[in-house]
């Protein structure tokens, strides 16, 4: 036990589901090696901080976390030491490193190696990272840590090779890496075995999900499985699963993927599709590949093949050289989707990134506050009126568990991903419930 003691590591997460997908490999691996998951912050020796470095708020809350934290070094009779992972830039390295706040760092292509770190750390000597640009995990079983163990995340690529001028992404973590179909497959029968209901396949961008192999018939041929395939095959092969699936790249979601989505009703009927700007101007600087008529394209062409397809976005403002007939061009966008719900920032310059390097970010901030505030009450007004075209319907909810505002409430989603909650009678987690809608709010459907 006074080995244990030693080993006794703890786990917080910030940014995105890969980040929590990463703190599961992470965690599997250190379990292997002989550390022991705490879940006591109080109480662990080794405080592992997962980083995202997407934006600017992002790396500044690990900042201040981890000077909140600094007590845990100051007492008696316990070392304590600290290690960012994940995500993180130049800047925010260099920082951390100069003031002492952590021990050291490890990036996501280097989990493998983070036992050794940590030993290293121990015996006081800082340490970085060591690369591997090839690494997919493929062999590593996660750790799931969602407690409710019905819905988890599962990565299938890795890194991303798009080069969007905002995206600190490619620099992070590295370029695309798909994962070996077989074991995504297995995988998903295990989890299913194990009690889980639901999956969320994971990627930078999951549509560009790529695996070729060789089979040795009479002659060799070349196999290329993609994302459409892959969906097809866990579909098909566990047909009780959800499947749930994000990110998606406009410029790369094929028809194809679209109809696979229509043909399996346990393949959710939701598609996250961020557009980042509605200006072709912008989505031109932004190195998006895409126009806005082709964006209204695919929208169009989701509405067709899949009706009852739930779409939400994120978008960027104030981007570099953002005039006002920009940011009408989004408003203008917004109101021809009328997204179900999205995630708005406003544009925070990235070190290392080409907008970074080569564009000026001249939006003065009270310009981009003032567009974002403009953006989110449309998206407001727009998710209402979504939200309201459900009333009276009955939706079919997976229950995930209690709603954090009354506990005589389940909570769960409908197949558009949309949070449901109702009454507890006889249900369990776990369980299905038909929910017949009374009453909406602009994020939250209620019913009986």
């Amino acid at each position: 036990m006074k080995k244990n003691k030693t080993k006794l590591f703890y786990i917080e997460n910030y940014g995105c589901q890969m980040n929590v997908s990463d703190s599961e490999i992470i965690t599997s691996i250190l379990l292997k090696n002989g550390y022991v998951l705490s879940e006591s912050l109080e109480k662990a020796n080794i405080i592992l901080l997962n980083a995202c470095s997407i934006r600017e708020k992002a790396e500044l809350t690990i900042k201040k976390r981890l000077e909140q934290l600094q007590y845990l070094k100051k007492e008696k009779d316990k070392k304590t030491i600290f290690g960012v992972v994940g995500c993180f830039s130049i800047p925010i390295k260099n920082f951390l490193f100069k003031e002492k706040i952590i021990d050291f760092l490890v990036n996501p292509d280097s989990y493998k190696e983070i036992s050794n770190i940590i030993s290293y750390a121990m015996m006081g000597k800082k340490y970085f990272f060591i690369e591997n640009k090839n690494e997919t995990y493929a062999d590593i079983i996660p750790f799931h840590l969602n407690k409710n163990k019905i819905t988890t995340f599962l990565s299938i690529t890795r890194g991303c090779n798009n080069m969007c001028t905002f995206c600190i992404v490619p620099f992070t973590r590295g370029r695309e890496k798909s994962s070996n179909p077989y074991f995504i497959i297995n995988e998903c029968k295990r989890l299913y075995k194990n009690g889980y209901k639901e999956i969320t396949l994971l990627g930078q961008n999951v549509d560009s999900y790529r695996w070729n192999e060789n089979f040795l018939n009479e002659n060799i041929k070349k196999i290329e499985i993609d994302f459409s395939n892959l969906l097809y095959l866990i579909a098909k092969e566990i047909p009780f699963m959800r499947i749930r699936f994000s990110t998606s790249n406009p410029h790369d979601m094929s028809d194809k993927v679209l109809k696979v989505i229509s043909k399996f009703p346990n393949i959710c009927k939701h598609i996250h599709l961020p557009v980042q700007s509605g200006s072709n101007k912008i989505l031109k600087l932004m190195n998006r590949k895409y126009t806005r008529e082709k964006y209204l394209s695919l929208i169009h062409k989701i509405k067709t093949i899949i009706p009852e397809c739930s779409i939400s976005h994120d978008i960027i403002t104030g981007f570099c050289n953002e005039e006002e007939k920009d940011h009408k061009d989004t408003i203008s966008l917004m109101n021809e989707v009328k997204y179900n719900y999205g995630y708005m920032f406003y544009y925070s310059s990235r070190p290392g990134t080409y907008a970074y390097r080569k564009l000026k970010d001249n939006v003065p901030i009270n310009v981009k506050k003032k567009r974002l505030k403009e953006i989110i009450d449309l998206q407001k007004k727009h998710s209402f009126f979504r939200m309201k075209k459900y009333l009276g319907e009955v939706q079919e909810v997976l229950i995930e568990g209690e709603s954090k505002k009354d506990s005589q409430y389940w909570y769960g989603r409908n197949t558009q991903n949309i949070v449901v909650v109702f009454p507890k009678k006889n249900n369990k987690i776990g369980d299905i419930a038909f929910v017949k809608i009374t009453k909406t709010t602009s994020a939250t459907l209620i019913g009986k």
